[in-house]
């Protein structure tokens, strides 16, 4: 449902000491990297990683270090590989290597991007500057209008545009695409940085004021603290009206269906038919719409803010969106800001680095299909394959043997595991890129093109049938998805490396890793949010409510559960916020485990430098959850993630009973809980 992985959209962070080491053949549980005067239970997570975390630094151009950011750095040389080879290849104008070629170059000529980008971003800025009342207001900003969002598949609930728009299956139609209009406006992460009245939040406001004036005064623009001032308070009213992450994920307030006509009515302020106009959206008749309360209120919104203050807002955040295509001191204003102060980074990552970040986002399959036929073996896949299977086949038995569960209720439930779609790799339909102009010397040129191609993509697929073999991520990406909607996962190749997977590891080490993450995809379908929908796709309540109300407890117990972490004395978890993705690290780790046991066949597993089959398994884990973050890197995941930090995610194992076990854990230590306090939900 949602990807496993991502930090600063983070997620499961795996041991860097492990994968750094993996090519001097480290396999499996990797020793100098825990501490042993910790007792586990008192403190697993630093048991598992205590000596990497003491003796690593962050890097001055990251925000964290993580198993995953290394893997991603691997998984990137291999990339850039790529793209070199395509810039030798010197092919014809308008083929896939071509454009590859001609992007990447064009992010790395910083003289062509000084001499032209102002003059590309100039007639943008003319035109927003002409708008004098509101029906060219609302048709400027049906401009914006972006398939920028993805609620399911990246819990990306809210644009820096005024709205944005997601094209997936229908929750009432999962059988064609339909539109989904979402929540926008803020340009900071979330509508905590605007609301929250500590020290810390005020500070980031006035740094942000600063930044808004400072961009503006590069662009040329006179009476910037002014403007800056206004545009904080225009989305500082707007955020008062977003809906918090928490109450986003709650699929039964979602599936809110209003025609065309139906927004004059209920979001009044914004002349929506110039709106829908502008965005290519005048026939279509109707739309989901996620988050109504906040479209209403931003309609008002509007209506209600002098069209100056809207003019200077949509000059920023256009300038804001585009600083790297336009000239250096933009970009590096802009760096200063949401790097520097917002996630604690201290310089960028090299400019090559980034322009494969750059040609990754844009032209990802294009990429993708080059590197899935070069680096993700057969031998590979087959023995992933076979994981797969096991933790099907255990999530299956674990269904049949629920005593909880009502027969109709386990059938349905069963149905969906029985139909789910599993791809491992890559798509087998690489999208095409045909029509978008990539010119080299032209940044700001391609990105628009670029934004415009996707979101024009998105839209033509509207009211078609859905492609439930459609893939969210490309190969090269180091994540893993549950795709609700289309009741199917998707497993990209370039996950498939150490730590996570290691063909030379011991069984128990990668089940502890990657089987975990398998288990963690498997078990969304019947999450917090995955189990409003049916086998389908389809959001239908397929509960009885004895059932509900039994899952209901047994989940509302893991939410307290996580709302007592806190990674800072002033900041607690959010359990609810978390809750989806906590339900899946505990039930993937308990089918994970399941599934090796299995595996075995019944023959006891090896020890391996002194710990037993058990210990390899959860020490695994919890390493592959070990990184170290900056604290405002730390800070911005715990209000914008749905996903708890590694430290707290390895936290999980408490709920085993077989950890105890393994590590004789006792009451009174820090991490102990009584029997009948373990949370166990399927």
């Amino acid at each position: 449902m949602k990807s496993v992985l991502l930090l600063g959209c983070s997620a499961l962070l795996l041991s860097p000491v492990a994968l750094t080491l993996s090519a001097q053949d480290v396999h499996g549980v990797h020793a100098p990297s825990m501490d042993k005067t910790v007792q586990p239970g008192d403190n697993f997570y630093r048991y598992a990683n205590g000596t990497w975390i003491a003796k690593t630094e962050i890097p001055a151009d990251r925000t964290s270090l993580t198993g995953f950011s290394l893997l991603a750095d691997v998984v990137n040389k291999r990339v850039a590989g790529i793209i070199e080879e395509a810039v030798k290849a010197n092919t014809a104008p308008g083929t896939e290597k071509r454009k590859i070629a001609d992007l990447y170059a064009s992010y790395m000529d910083e003289q062509a991007i000084d001499a032209h980008g102002m003059a590309a971003l100039k007639p943008h800025l003319k035109e927003i500057a002409a708008i004098s009342n509101q029906r060219e207001l609302a048709t400027a900003l049906g401009h914006t209008l972006r398939a920028d969002t993805d609620a399911l598949n990246n819990t990306n609930f809210h644009t820096p545009n005024l709205f944005g728009i997601w094209i997936a299956p229908g929750f009432n139609d999962p059988d064609h695409y339909t539109p989904y209009l979402m929540q926008g406006g803020l340009q900071l992460p979330d509508r905590a940085y605007y609301l929250t009245d500590s020290e810390r939040m005020k500070t980031i406001r006035e740094k942000y004021v600063q930044h808004i004036s400072a961009m503006l005064k590069l662009a040329g623009y006179d009476n910037t603290d002014k403007r800056s001032e206004g545009i904080l308070e225009l989305e500082h009213s707007i955020a008062e009206h977003h809906l918090s992450l928490a109450e986003d994920e709650n699929i039964a307030k979602a599936n809110n269906v209003w025609q065309k006509t139906d927004f004059a009515k209920n979001a009044p302020g914004l002349d929506w038919n110039a709106y829908f106009a502008a965005a290519d959206l005048a026939q279509q008749p109707d739309f989901i719409v996620w988050q109504p309360t906040a479209v209403t209120a931003e309609a008002a919104i509007v209506a209600a803010t002098p069209i100056d203050t809207w003019k200077d807002y949509l000059a920023f955040h256009l300038i804001e969106q585009y600083s790297v295509a336009i000239s250096t001191p933009l970009a590096d204003e802009r760096f200063n800001f949401a790097g520097k102060i917002l996630t604690g980074a201290q310089q960028q990552r090299p400019r090559e680095q980034r322009a494969v970040a750059l040609v990754n986002g844009v032209l990802g399959d294009a990429v993708g299909q080059l590197y899935a036929a070069r680096y993700f073996t057969p031998a590979d896949k087959a023995k992933v394959e076979e994981m797969v299977h096991n933790l099907l086949t255990t999530f299956h038995a674990r269904l049949e043997n629920l005593t909880w569960m009502t027969p109709g209720t386990k059938a349905e439930a069963l149905r969906k595991l029985g139909t789910l779609q599993v791809s491992i790799g890559y798509t087998d339909h690489w999208r095409s890129y045909e029509g978008l102009n990539i010119e080299p010397g032209d940044l700001f040129g391609n990105l628009w093109r670029a934004s415009l191609f996707d979101y024009h993509y998105s839209l033509a697929r509207i009211g078609k049938p859905t492609d439930r073999k459609e893939w969210t991520m490309t190969p090269q990406t180091v994540n893993a998805v549950n795709l609700p909607l289309d009741n199917g996962l998707n497993f990209p190749a370039a996950i498939f490396g150490p730590p996570f997977f290691d063909p030379k590891a011991p069984d128990a080490v990668n089940y502890g890793a990657i089987g975990t993450v398998i288990g963690h995809e498997i078990s969304h379908t019947f999450d917090s949010e995955g189990a409003a929908f049916d086998s389908q796709g389809k959001v239908r309540n397929w509960w009885t409510d004895a059932d509900r109300a039994h899952f209901d407890a047994s989940i509302e117990a893991l939410a307290k559960q996580y709302d007592t972490y806190a990674p800072f004395p002033d900041l607690h978890l959010n359990g609810h916020q978390t809750l989806g993705e906590n339900i899946a690290d505990l039930a993937g780790i308990t089918a994970s485990y399941d599934a090796w046991k299995t595996s075995l066949h019944g023959k006891p597993a090896p020890v391996v430098g002194g710990l037993t089959g058990d210990q390899q398994f959860f020490i695994g884990y919890a390493q592959s959850e070990g990184g170290k973050a900056r604290e405002a890197a730390l800070r911005q995941q715990v209000l914008t993630d749905p996903h708890s930090p590694g430290e707290f995610r390895a936290d999980t194992v408490r709920n085993l009973d077989a950890w105890y076990a393994a590590f004789d854990v006792k009451p009174g230590q820090t991490l102990y809980l009584a029997p009948a306090d373990r949370v166990h939900i399927w």
